[in-house]
């Protein structure tokens, strides 16, 4: 017999959410729990806090958790140590409560992941030592494993060795990439952990230097000479990457992505090195897009390392999305799914659900509002503004300003212009937008979270509205 006691949750809101929380609510199918709404005084459930909730909650009978808005500020710890059952944030915004019950609500492990990120610093013949370390760090900051110094063809590089020991002193694995023996030779000596590129001519240098070496074709599309590298390493005892070279798109891409898949059927457990620069750089798409899809390669044949670059100005965040990528990639392969649902972001231009609420669903939002303050949200028909005295919509801001009456305010005008521009762009991109948040751009620009415990400062804008309004000296 199953004595399980049945959950009962409460669901904390305002005036406004409250009938679209019980729609919403008694559209999920199957519900694993009975639930109750309680409005709390409230016009908005964002200004809702934890103290205010301690005071006006009451009994909470048999309920066995409780869900707080998800903009409600304050701890919740506190909650739940006073009504003894736990209080819960839900999402901040109410048509994502599916999900936030249903399987998409679990949070995979991003902690592992089975590739090594090279990042090239592609002009550090030309950097000084401080130079070369400050690149260094940002691409360290943004999730590279290994410093790989790149060296340019009959260009001088007097200070390499200096700059493999100073790399080496601050902490950092350091790769050296030339297809000149001395620079090899000097970064060996230096004390660099791999070296970029040996053939079969040059592997006498695998022998002289303990740095780890990574291979390719006398030929770089030579398979069979790649391969007679590989085997002379394997003969040796000694650990290496083999490369069989990516090429750009036009100029041998896809036969290049087979030589990966032949090598690692030819050799099923040697480690594989992927260089991605000459897709990245050599195609002006953006580049989180470009990246997932050979991560997703690289998965299906278990390539543990790759080498980047951030040359062009549309690669600046190329590590940052590898950095991600490779984990979203990793916990998705162990799960043996596509990665989907895994985690948010690999997405930047655009959201899988961009507008939460229908023009319908705002329309019954604008009604209910009396007050003036202006609520701005967006659907798929467009930007809509409204307070107690009427709701516009439309897909300009310059359409709207006209009809907000606030010409003689700058403060407010200035403030309903940013969000009207953002909220221009989220209907342009498809991306959601939130009143007073700034629109997400995944891993291409990491949000700042969200403080849950207090509430937003307020905006220069606003404090000058307000010196304004009390008049000079008040």
């Amino acid at each position: 017999m199953n004595t399980t006691t049945p959950e009962h949750l409460i669901f904390i809101t305002g005036r406004l959410a409250e009938r679209p929380l019980a729609r919403i609510l008694a559209e999920i199918n199957s519900l694993p729990f009975s639930y109750e709404i309680r409005v709390l005084g409230v016009t908005v459930a964002a200004l809702l806090t934890t103290d205010m909730i301690a005071r006006r909650l009451g009994e909470i009978g048999n309920a066995t958790r409780v869900i707080v808005p998800g903009r409600c500020r304050g701890a919740l710890e506190g909650l739940s140590a006073q009504f003894s059952i736990p209080f819960e944030r839900g999402p901040e915004e109410l048509k994502d409560l599916p999900q936030f019950f249903g399987a998409q609500r679990r949070v995979r492990d991003l902690t592992e992941h089975a590739c090594l990120i090279f990042a090239e610093i592609v002009d550090a013949p030309h950097l000084e030592i401080e130079g070369i370390l400050q690149r260094a760090a940002r691409y360290r900051a943004d999730g590279a494993d290994v410093i790989d110094l790149g060296c340019l063809p009959d260009i001088p590089y007097p200070h390499l060795a200096e700059s493999v020991q100073a790399l080496k002193h601050a902490g950092y694995q350091v790769s050296v990439d030339s297809l000149e023996t001395e620079d090899l030779r000097t970064g060996g000596r230096a004390g660099a952990d791999y070296l970029f590129s040996l053939s079969e001519d040059s592997l006498w240098l695998a022998e002289e230097a303990s740095a780890i070496p990574v291979l390719i074709g006398r030929d770089p599309r030579d398979l069979d000479s790649l391969a007679r590298a590989i085997d002379t390493l394997i003969a040796w005892g000694k650990p290496f990457y083999a490369d069989p070279i990516l090429d750009p798109i036009h100029h041998g891409f896809t036969a290049s992505v087979l030589r990966y898949q032949q090598l690692r059927e030819r050799y099923p457990g040697i480690d594989i090195l992927m260089g991605i620069g000459n897709l990245t750089e050599l195609t002006h798409s953006d580049t989180l897009g470009v990246n997932t899809l050979l991560l997703g390669i690289m998965s299906e044949l278990r390539i543990g390392a790759l080498l980047t670059t951030e040359v062009s100005g549309h690669c600046r965040t190329v590590v940052r999305e590898l950095e991600l990528g490779r984990r979203v990639l990793f916990a998705a392969r162990e799960e043996g799914i596509p990665p989907r649902h895994v985690d948010e972001g690999l997405l930047a231009l655009h959201e899988r659900k961009p507008y939460p609420y229908t023009a319908g669903e705002i329309a019954e939002f604008a009604e209910a509002v009396k007050d003036k303050n202006f609520r701005i949200q967006v659907a798929d028909d467009g930007i809509h503004i409204y307070n107690g005295e009427g709701c516009h919509v439309g897909v300009d801001p310059y359409e709207l300003f006209p009809h907000l009456n606030v010409a003689g305010d700058g403060a407010h005008a200035f403030y309903l212009g940013l969000e009207l521009a953002r909220a221009q762009i989220a209907l342009q991109l498809g991306k959601r937008y939130q009143q007073d948040e700034e629109l997400t751009w995944g891993v291409v620009r990491p949000r700042t979270l969200t403080d849950k415990l207090h509430f937003a400062v307020e905006r220069s804008t606003l404090k000058a509205r307000k010196a304004a309004r009390r008049g000079p000296g008040k």
